[in-house]
Order: C-alpha cells, then structure tokens, then sequence
C-alpha cells in the first residue's frame, strides 16, 4: 500500500502557506521536520487543560500530567520495542543523551573511546572533552566494519557512532559493530537521530547498551528527545544532573536518589513536548514507517537519476537506497550556501547548506561544505520536479556568458561558512 502523500500534507499547517504567492516546498527534515496538527494539538491540550508538573503536587492537574508522562514512556518503549518502561529517558534532544553518557561512565585515565570519523559535533566534542581527563579517542572510517575491527582494541571502554550519516545518509553496520564491540567487553551508545525517522528501530534486535534520537527530527516538538538504556547499564551510570524530581531525601550532609528513571530526569521537564513526541510517534506508525522509507526512497532516486551529471557532486553512495532520504550535493562553481540561497529565491525551496555540524570529515577531505536535500512523507514528486528544474537553471548559469549573480552572504548564518 503507497503512501497517501496528498492526505498526510493536509496535516502540516506549515505546508498551506504561500510565500510570495508560491507554495512553501520543505526539504530540510533532516534539521528539523514539520509537526502535523495532532502534535501541535497535543502540545496545547497541555497548556489548555492541565498546566502542571507531574509528581510534585497532590492536585488533578499534576496526577493528569503524570498519567500523560507515563503513557508517553509507553508509547516509546513499544515505538522502538524496549524491555522496560524504565528504560526510556526523556532529554532534550540527542545532544544532551550523548553528553549525560559521556559524563556519566566515569570513564578513567587510558581507557579509549572509539568512534567513526564522519561524527556530528554533537557526538564528537563530548568525548574530546575526556582528553582532558586522559581518556583517548580513537577513529574508524564510517561504514568500514575491517577498520573498526582493527581499531578495536581490549583498551576500548566504549563505541559511539551514528547509525546513520546526518551529511549523506550512508549507513553504518551498526549491528555488526554492537556484536564485536560486546564481544571486546565495550558498552555501545548509538546515536539515532537520523535512522529513527526513516526505519524501524528495535533495540532488542540491535542490542545497543544506549540509543539516543530527537523528537524534532521525527514530527515532534524541539526540545524533546530519548535516552534509551540497557537497565542495568543505566544503574551504573553516576548521576550527571540532580534536583528537584531526582532526590529522594535530603539532610544537609547526605542525598539519597530515584530509581531509573527519575533519577535521570531532574527539574521540572519539558511535559507540554513529552506529551506532543509520544503523539508523534503514534502518528508515525500509523503513517507507516516501512512506507515511509519507501515513498523517500523514491523521491531520492527521481532527484538523484536526475543530478547525476558531470558538474554535480554528490556525497556518500551513488546508490540512493544507501542513502535513506538525504542527496547531499555540490555544484562545481558555486558555493552551498548560494545554491540554497537561489533555491528559496525562485521557488521556496528549503534546503540545508554549509558543514552540517560534521566539520572535521569535511574539512579533512578539504570539502567546503555541501547543499543537503532530506525528503519526508509530506515531499511529492511534484515539488522534486520543482527542485530538478531549479537546480538545471543553475547549472545553466554555468555555461552562460553573463556575470552570475552572487547572493548575499549576509543572509546565511555567520557560524555556517
């Protein structure tokens, strides 16, 4: 059964705007996707009707908040089919899961972590910080599981990689790398921020020790993520933050701390996005994730037959079944930030350009960032046939003998060039 893209799109307010008179086209869901109405509604049903926090008062609006919280780590634990309700962590995004793992392990002096050279910021400078304690960092080539056997050494406390490249889409064998990362005694955390919205994820099959996604990047609101551990993994982990909500008891010389979860959820949470992920979720499966990944798959092979030209560089795979439903691209003569910028210009088109957050690969390979394309279920062929026709004329300008039109830098963010 395909997916009914044109009834889906009827869900995302964001979509029945017109800019300059022109539909909006979004093809940077890899950064952050639309919120279909039920999330919104969810959100605000929050504020509307039980405005509290859950645990601490003895009210109706603070026993409906815990309820929703609790329903809500269901609907987590059975979306990537957890053991254990106690093992879903609400953060604020991946970041923050990435950094509470660092900091928590109490990794010591000569101990290793291993990691890909193709990282997002968000799961590298975590672990370059250690150095300073004396904890080593070691590289594998993405994707390249000889490598990562050689790499792995008796010295290595812990793998963490992404499952799947935020730059290009390319994918890594994260199940081979869970197995022999087990086999050598190493804890895996994997980062799955850009697989959760494009595959089914089961944590029992892959049987990472830590998993960590964003809620933003899978129709949910900003500021919300999971932490997902192993139970007794996540027992041995000292506390990174504590508070109100994590403490148990007090006295002026001692503390006593929460169980798994609570005690990794100190302060008053984000409930109003807790609440508005879980209904993303749901609203996921009933989408239909393998559907999904078929209708991007799609999308990605009519737009990549299309760019697969001598002027278009396109990152990772050639392939574009490995590359989920992100084309990363460069056209030779132009810079990534100003084919975004023509893009948006001419037809509304929304797309991400400069380093992606993964500025050692890039500029380790001496590449000055590139123009990313992410499909979602929301994208049709029409607006692809959009995107094509735009990017012909920029070739176009190319093989023209009149000046090319710059566009401003200024209007591009500062931290991205």
């Amino acid at each position: 059964m395909r997916l009914d893209v044109y009834k889906i799109r009827r869900d995302f307010p964001a979509l029945k705007q017109k800019i300059n008179k022109k539909p909006v086209i979004y093809m940077d869901s890899a950064c952050v996707s639309l919120k279909p109405v039920q999330v919104i509604d969810a959100v605000s049903r929050y504020y509307t009707d039980f405005p509290s926090c859950a645990g601490r008062s003895s009210h109706v609006f603070a026993k409906r908040v815990l309820d929703e919280v609790y329903n809500s780590r269901m609907e987590v634990r059975k979306f990537i089919n957890a053991k254990k309700t106690e093992e879903i962590i609400f953060t604020k995004n991946s970041t923050e899961g990435i950094n509470i793992i660092a900091n928590s392990l109490n990794l010591r002096k000569g101990e290793s972590v291993l990691i890909s050279d193709k990282e997002h910021n968000s799961l590298l400078a975590p672990f370059q910080m250690l150095r300073e304690k004396g904890i080593k960092l070691k590289f594998f080539r993405f994707g390249d599981i000889m490598d990562f056997k050689e790499k792995l050494t008796e010295d290595v406390r812990i793998v963490s990689t992404a499952h799947i490249s935020n730059l290009d889409g390319t994918a890594n064998p994260v199940k081979k790398i869970i197995r022999l990362s087990h086999k050598n005694n190493s804890l895996v955390l994997i980062d799955s921020a850009q697989s959760v919205p494009h595959m089914k994820i089961n944590v029992r099959s892959l049987n990472p020790d830590f998993l960590v996604f964003s809620g933003h990047k899978v129709f949910g609101p900003s500021g919300t993520g999971v932490l997902y551990g192993k139970l007794d993994a996540l027992e041995k982990l000292k506390s990174f933050t504590l508070g109100g909500g994590a403490v148990k008891d007090s006295t002026y010389k001692t503390y006593e701390i929460e169980k798994i979860p609570q005690r990794m959820e100190a302060g008053l949470q984000n409930y109003s996005g807790i609440i508005g992920l879980a209904e993303a979720l749901r609203y996921f499966r009933k989408v239909g994730i393998s559907r999904a990944a078929t209708h991007e798959q799609m999308l990605n092979k009519l737009v990549s037959d299309e760019l697969s030209r001598e002027e278009v560089e396109i990152l990772g795979d050639n392939d574009y079944k490995k590359r989920t439903g992100i084309l990363s691209f460069n056209i030779k003569g132009f810079d990534s930030h100003e084919i975004a910028g023509m893009l948006n210009e001419s037809s509304n088109i929304m797309i991400r350009s400069g380093m992606h957050c993964v500025h050692s690969w890039l500029n380790s390979n001496k590449i000055n960032g590139s123009a990313r394309i992410s499909f979602s279920i929301y994208n049709t062929i029409e607006e692809c046939m959009t995107l094509i026709e735009e990017v012909m004329k920029i070739l176009k300008l190319n093989n023209s003998k009149k000046p090319i039109k710059r566009m401003n830098a200024l209007k591009f963010p500062p931290y991205e060039r």
